[in-house]
């Protein structure tokens, strides 16, 4: 399929200038690439000679994805800036449900019990944060820095954490059910009686990290990874 969608537009394309499209999620955008040779930034946008919506349209309900054109009336997901979200937290809003704040800098803030359930933080720097009893269910986390940050008793329920910095957080008491943890820097982390059932640690570093009473029921790991962690 992915090869009847590249030769298609690519044939199509050779006659057109380039064009930028914004995708709804960094994973998107990195297999959209792939799929019909164009250039990815490293975040949620893709170069591509401008082409065949059909066959781009096509390609993203393969993935089951949503794009835009950079700089249309109406982007894919609305960007909320930092400021915002801390203008909005102090007055007393918790509501950020599916909130784009992709490489967003917000290390030391204190948003305890914000729902931040299927946001876009991916890159986000939330280093020292105070995001216990936050709800992070399904939130893309991929490669944010989370190193000391609280998360306990946080609901972290089918969160992609791939390749996160968690170094000494404090994770005690927080659901991690069926999260991606994998490729993930656990360093002196403290996940005491965390629910990690179902979770992929595989690849995870969980040197001197507290898993004291964690439950790892299914969980996806490699056995010597455990070996420098306490429990």
């Amino acid at each position: 399929m992915k090869n009847i969608i590249s030769i298609g537009l690519n044939n199509w394309l050779k006659r057109h200038k380039d064009s930028v499209l914004l995708f709804d999620s960094i994973a998107a955008a990195s297999e959209i690439a792939l799929m019909l040779n164009g250039k990815w930034d490293g975040c949620n946008s893709v170069i591509i000679a401008s082409g065949d919506e059909v066959a781009v349209n096509t390609a993203a309900k393969l993935l089951e994805t949503t794009w835009c054109y950079q700089g249309a009336s109406k982007a894919v997901l609305g960007r909320v800036t930092t400021d915002e979200i801390l203008r909005r937290y102090a007055i007393g809003e918790r509501n950020f449900v599916n909130a784009n704040l992709r490489c967003a800098v917000l290390a030391s803030v204190k948003l305890s019990e914000i729902n931040l359930s299927y946001a876009q933080l991916s890159w986000a720097d939330l280093s020292q944060a105070n995001l216990s009893y936050a709800d992070l269910t399904a939130a893309d986390l991929s490669l944010a820095n989370l190193s000391g940050a609280d998360l306990s008793k946080a609901y972290l329920m089918r969160t992609n954490l791939s390749g996160a910095d968690l170094q000494q957080a404090s994770l005690r008491g927080a659901n991690l059910s069926s999260a991606n943890l994998s490729e993930v820097n656990l360093t002196g982390a403290d996940l005491t009686g965390a629910n990690l059932s179902l979770a992929d640690l595989r690849g995870a570093n969980f040197h001197l990290c507290n898993l004291s009473g964690a439950n790892l029921t299914d969980a996806k790991l490699i056995e010597s990874d455990l070996a420098f962690a306490r429990q």
